[in-house]
């Protein structure tokens, strides 16, 4: 991965930097995308996440905010609203600053609509009628758009109404059921992370990606609907719908494997190493790593598979019971020589120090025009020919609105200048947001 050197842009064309290049490095290619222009009208974490990857990949990101977003909200930043997680998935993007309420700021929004491929959204689809912003009033205007719409449930459902946050979403999609039935705590816990927001946020870069293949083929657009409930739900089957696949049920949900109470880290002599043996090869392999010639002679690992669902509680015992043996690099050396799964577990405030991700550049440091020093997460990608990049610093509220309203005045009227509007900041209301 190349290293992450955003610049503070100029407005010399769309997604340009100071040197004109499309990536901070004159001379690169762009990025895969170039050439599409995205309007992020989302909040929070789902729509701008998947807007800000459509940015790393090169695309013109140009998002339409109220000062109202909770991602500016937070009592860590330099300046106001540039919070760690605005910094995050604001990236890549120009920021306009328009009041949906107000007729003229509408209609500065629907005029940036028009000159979009694909519009991404999570505003009440009762909100956006109201606004004439629904998916029927634009395309009839403009057939050619991509419009992914994200909200908890499907429209059409009962629950179409019911606010959606990602916990919600993680226990209506199931995933609190698995992890009480597979932990040892007895409790449904949340996963520590926005799980359901951005499993979603990935659906919605591959749905708006497969349409504007359509889009390009055909000239037209389409409305795609991601809905994070369903969305989560689908992820969450495809290895725990297990035995209730057949009709009738030959088996519980629940992948055995994953299902297992010590499926977790093993400590060793100076820390954790996540150590997975698989076959019984794997579990000869470590015990006798260990010194243990009486477990590697074990019925259990002398199969031609490992019964999971009979074995697996006792033998992840039993791994306990050895892997103290040796350090975490011991394990790392025997585990790598006989193809056993290992990885060290990483302690995310010592990452910045880490080998493998500072070779990975990701999480450079750069220099924000405003917030100054700060860890960049890299693009976790690589492209051979059309490099994706971190062209642009998460913006502040309304940085661009000038910028943006002048260019619509110039392709409206090109022999005409127009004075630069003062960004406005007024509220966009709450209803209006997912």
């Amino acid at each position: 991965m190349a290293p992450v050197t955003p610049t503070e842009e100029t407005a010399a064309r769309p997604g340009a930097d100071e040197d004109g290049s499309a990536n901070g490095t004159a001379g690169r290619p762009a990025g895969p995308l170039a050439g599409v222009r995205v309007i992020d009208m989302a909040t929070v974490v789902m729509g701008p996440y998947a807007a800000q990857i459509l940015g790393d990949l090169g695309a013109d990101v140009i998002k339409i905010e109220s000062p109202n977003d909770t991602v500016r909200v937070g009592t860590l930043h330099r300046t106001p609203g540039m919070t760690p997680l605005n910094l995050n998935v604001n990236r890549n993007k120009r920021s306009v600053t328009l009041n949906l309420k107000d007729d003229t700021d509408r209609g500065h929004a629907l005029e940036l609509i028009g000159t979009a491929d694909i519009l991404i959204t999570n505003m009440r689809i009762g909100a956006l009628r109201r606004l004439g912003m629904d998916y029927d009033s634009l395309a009839a205007a403009h057939p050619h758009l991509v419009y992914a719409h994200a909200q908890g449930f499907r429209p059409d459902s009962d629950r179409a109404q019911l606010a959606a946050y990602d916990e919600t979403v993680q226990a209506a999609s199931g995933l609190l059921d698995l992890a009480q039935r597979a932990g040892d705590v007895g409790a449904p816990v949340v996963l520590p992370s926005i799980f359901a927001d951005k499993v979603a946020a990935l659906s919605i870069v591959y749905a708006t990606l497969a349409a504007l293949v359509h889009q390009r083929a055909t000239g037209q657009g389409q409305h795609v609907e991601v809905p994070m409930v369903d969305t989560l739900l689908a992820f969450n089957l495809v290895e725990h719908l297990q035995g209730a696949i057949y009709e009738p049920p030959m088996g519980p949900t629940g992948f055995p494997l994953s299902m297992n109470k010590g499926h977790r880290a093993r400590p060793t002599k100076d820390g954790l190493a996540m150590i997975i043996p698989y076959g019984p090869q794997n579990f000869r392999d470590l015990f006798a790593a260990a010194g243990r010639a009486d477990l590697a002679a074990d019925p259990r690992v002398n199969g031609e598979f490992i019964d999971s669902v009979r074995d697996g509680e006792a033998l992840a015992e039993l791994l306990e019971t050895v892997t103290p043996e040796l350090t975490t690099a011991e394990w790392m050396e025997v585990c790598t020589k006989h193809s056993i799964p290992v990885g060290p577990v990483l302690r995310l405030d010592e990452a910045p120090d880490d080998p493998y991700v500072r070779e990975g550049h990701l999480m450079d440091v750069a220099e924000h025009p405003s917030e100054g020093a700060y860890r960049v997460v890299g693009v976790p990608l690589a492209f051979s020919a059309t490099p994706a990049s971190v062209r642009r610093h998460a913006p502040l509220p309304g940085q661009h609105t000038e910028e943006v309203l002048a260019e619509l005045a110039r392709a409206a009227n090109p022999t005409t200048t127009t004075a630069p509007r003062s960004a406005r900041s007024d509220d966009t209301e709450k209803e209006e947001q997912r």
